[in-house]
């Protein structure tokens, strides 16, 4: 297991070291630069003007000096007046060094959001924090009623249960987040009127029961089908097993069997969807934090693209890179837990 989890995390890091490469050249291409100049300095300035922010600011160093400066394995430059020769942090509001020195990714200074005027680690942590509350509950909501409604359909395969299940199912996994979210806020806000002013608290940042219900509900909706089905038809393929047929010859109680013997070998193709919906809940929740005004991850990714802030881009991609390469690796390890068939080496 210790070799097995060295080789993963090297290939972790060589992934995440070449994404985040990939991301940084993209979004320091030529026009979003100039659309970060233009957005920093005025709309009617002039080509040397916006040449002159970016090169004061530092965007018209090399590539790879800039990118090892942001990774933190090269010293960050301040920026030097032309005129007067007095070095200067690249951003006033972010406090940044006035002097060389290394001041990266490595050492946590993730820049500065040049939308917000703070330090991105000042504006991506409570985000975070935010869309960690959504996604635990959607989790605690989601996953034990999918697992229910999966576990109860494959026990009755073929049954009018099992059929009316499985429509749900399906229903609710082709319905997107757009559109149950707006189905949801008719019948609660429209017609039932229980959410009167919610939206003005979230936009004010008050989180309440009423505007934080529904994004909640609406993520669930969603990924609850997918998860359903994947556990039923674990459910009905370990049912049909030989093991499980030896033991009902036995005259073991249909719980027994169920319990001690089925759920838990029913359980790995499920738990692998769980995990991997963790990267889909980051990310997905984009639609559903705009839609319901909730100051998570996905309203600062959507703000941080919409305004060309290139560092809180970048921290957004750490994020979600981590996130997915540290999901697939528990996804792994608590595969090969569930299972005994499968060793690692």
């Amino acid at each position: 297991m210790a070799s097995f989890l060295a080789r993963r995390l090297a290939a972790m890091l060589l992934t995440m070291l070449c994404l985040t490469l990939v991301v940084f050249y993209l979004v320091n291409l030529e026009p979003n630069l100039r659309k970060l100049a233009i957005s920093q300095t005025e709309m009617h300035a002039t080509d040397q003007e916006l040449e002159s922010w970016l090169g004061k600011n530092g965007y018209r160093r090399p590539f790879l000096v800039r990118y090892a400066a942001w990774l933190g394995i090269w010293p960050k430059q301040p920026n030097v007046d032309p005129a007067t020769g007095v070095a200067t942090p690249r951003f006033s509001f972010c406090d940044e060094p006035k002097t060389p020195r290394f001041s990266g990714v490595l050492q946590g200074d993730l820049g500065c959001s040049t939308k917000f005027k703070i330090k991105v680690a000042d504006k991506l942590g409570p985000a975070l924090e935010a869309t960690a509350i959504l996604m635990f509950w959607v989790l605690a909501v989601m996953v034990p009623v999918a697992l229910a409604i999966g576990v109860v359909s494959g026990m009755r395969e073929g049954s009018r249960t099992d059929r009316t299940l499985s429509v749900i199912s399906i229903a609710t996994t082709s319905t997107p987040e757009y559109v149950s979210g707006v189905v949801l806020t008719i019948i609660f806000a429209a017609w039932l009127g229980w959410l009167n002013g919610s939206a003005a608290s979230a936009t004010e940042g008050h989180v309440t029961f009423y505007n934080f219900a529904l994004p909640v509900a609406t993520v669930a909706i969603y990924g609850m089908g997918y998860v359903a089905r994947m556990t039923r038809a674990s459910m009905i393929e370990v049912m049909n097993a030989q093991y499980i047929r030896t033991a009902r010859l036995k005259g073991l109680g249909f719980s027994a069997i169920v319990l001690k013997h089925a759920l838990r070998n029913a359980l790995i193709a499920p738990f692998t969807v769980i995990m991997l919906l963790f990267p889909w809940l980051l990310t997905g929740v984009v639609i559903v934090e705009v839609m319901f005004r909730y100051q998570g991850f996905g309203q600062a990714l959507v703000d941080a693209a919409g305004n060309n802030d290139i560092d809180l881009l970048l921290a957004c991609s750490i994020v979600s890179v981590t996130l997915v390469l540290l999901t697939q690796l528990i996804s792994d390890i608590g595969y090969a837990w569930l299972n005994p068939r499968i060793r690692v080496h």
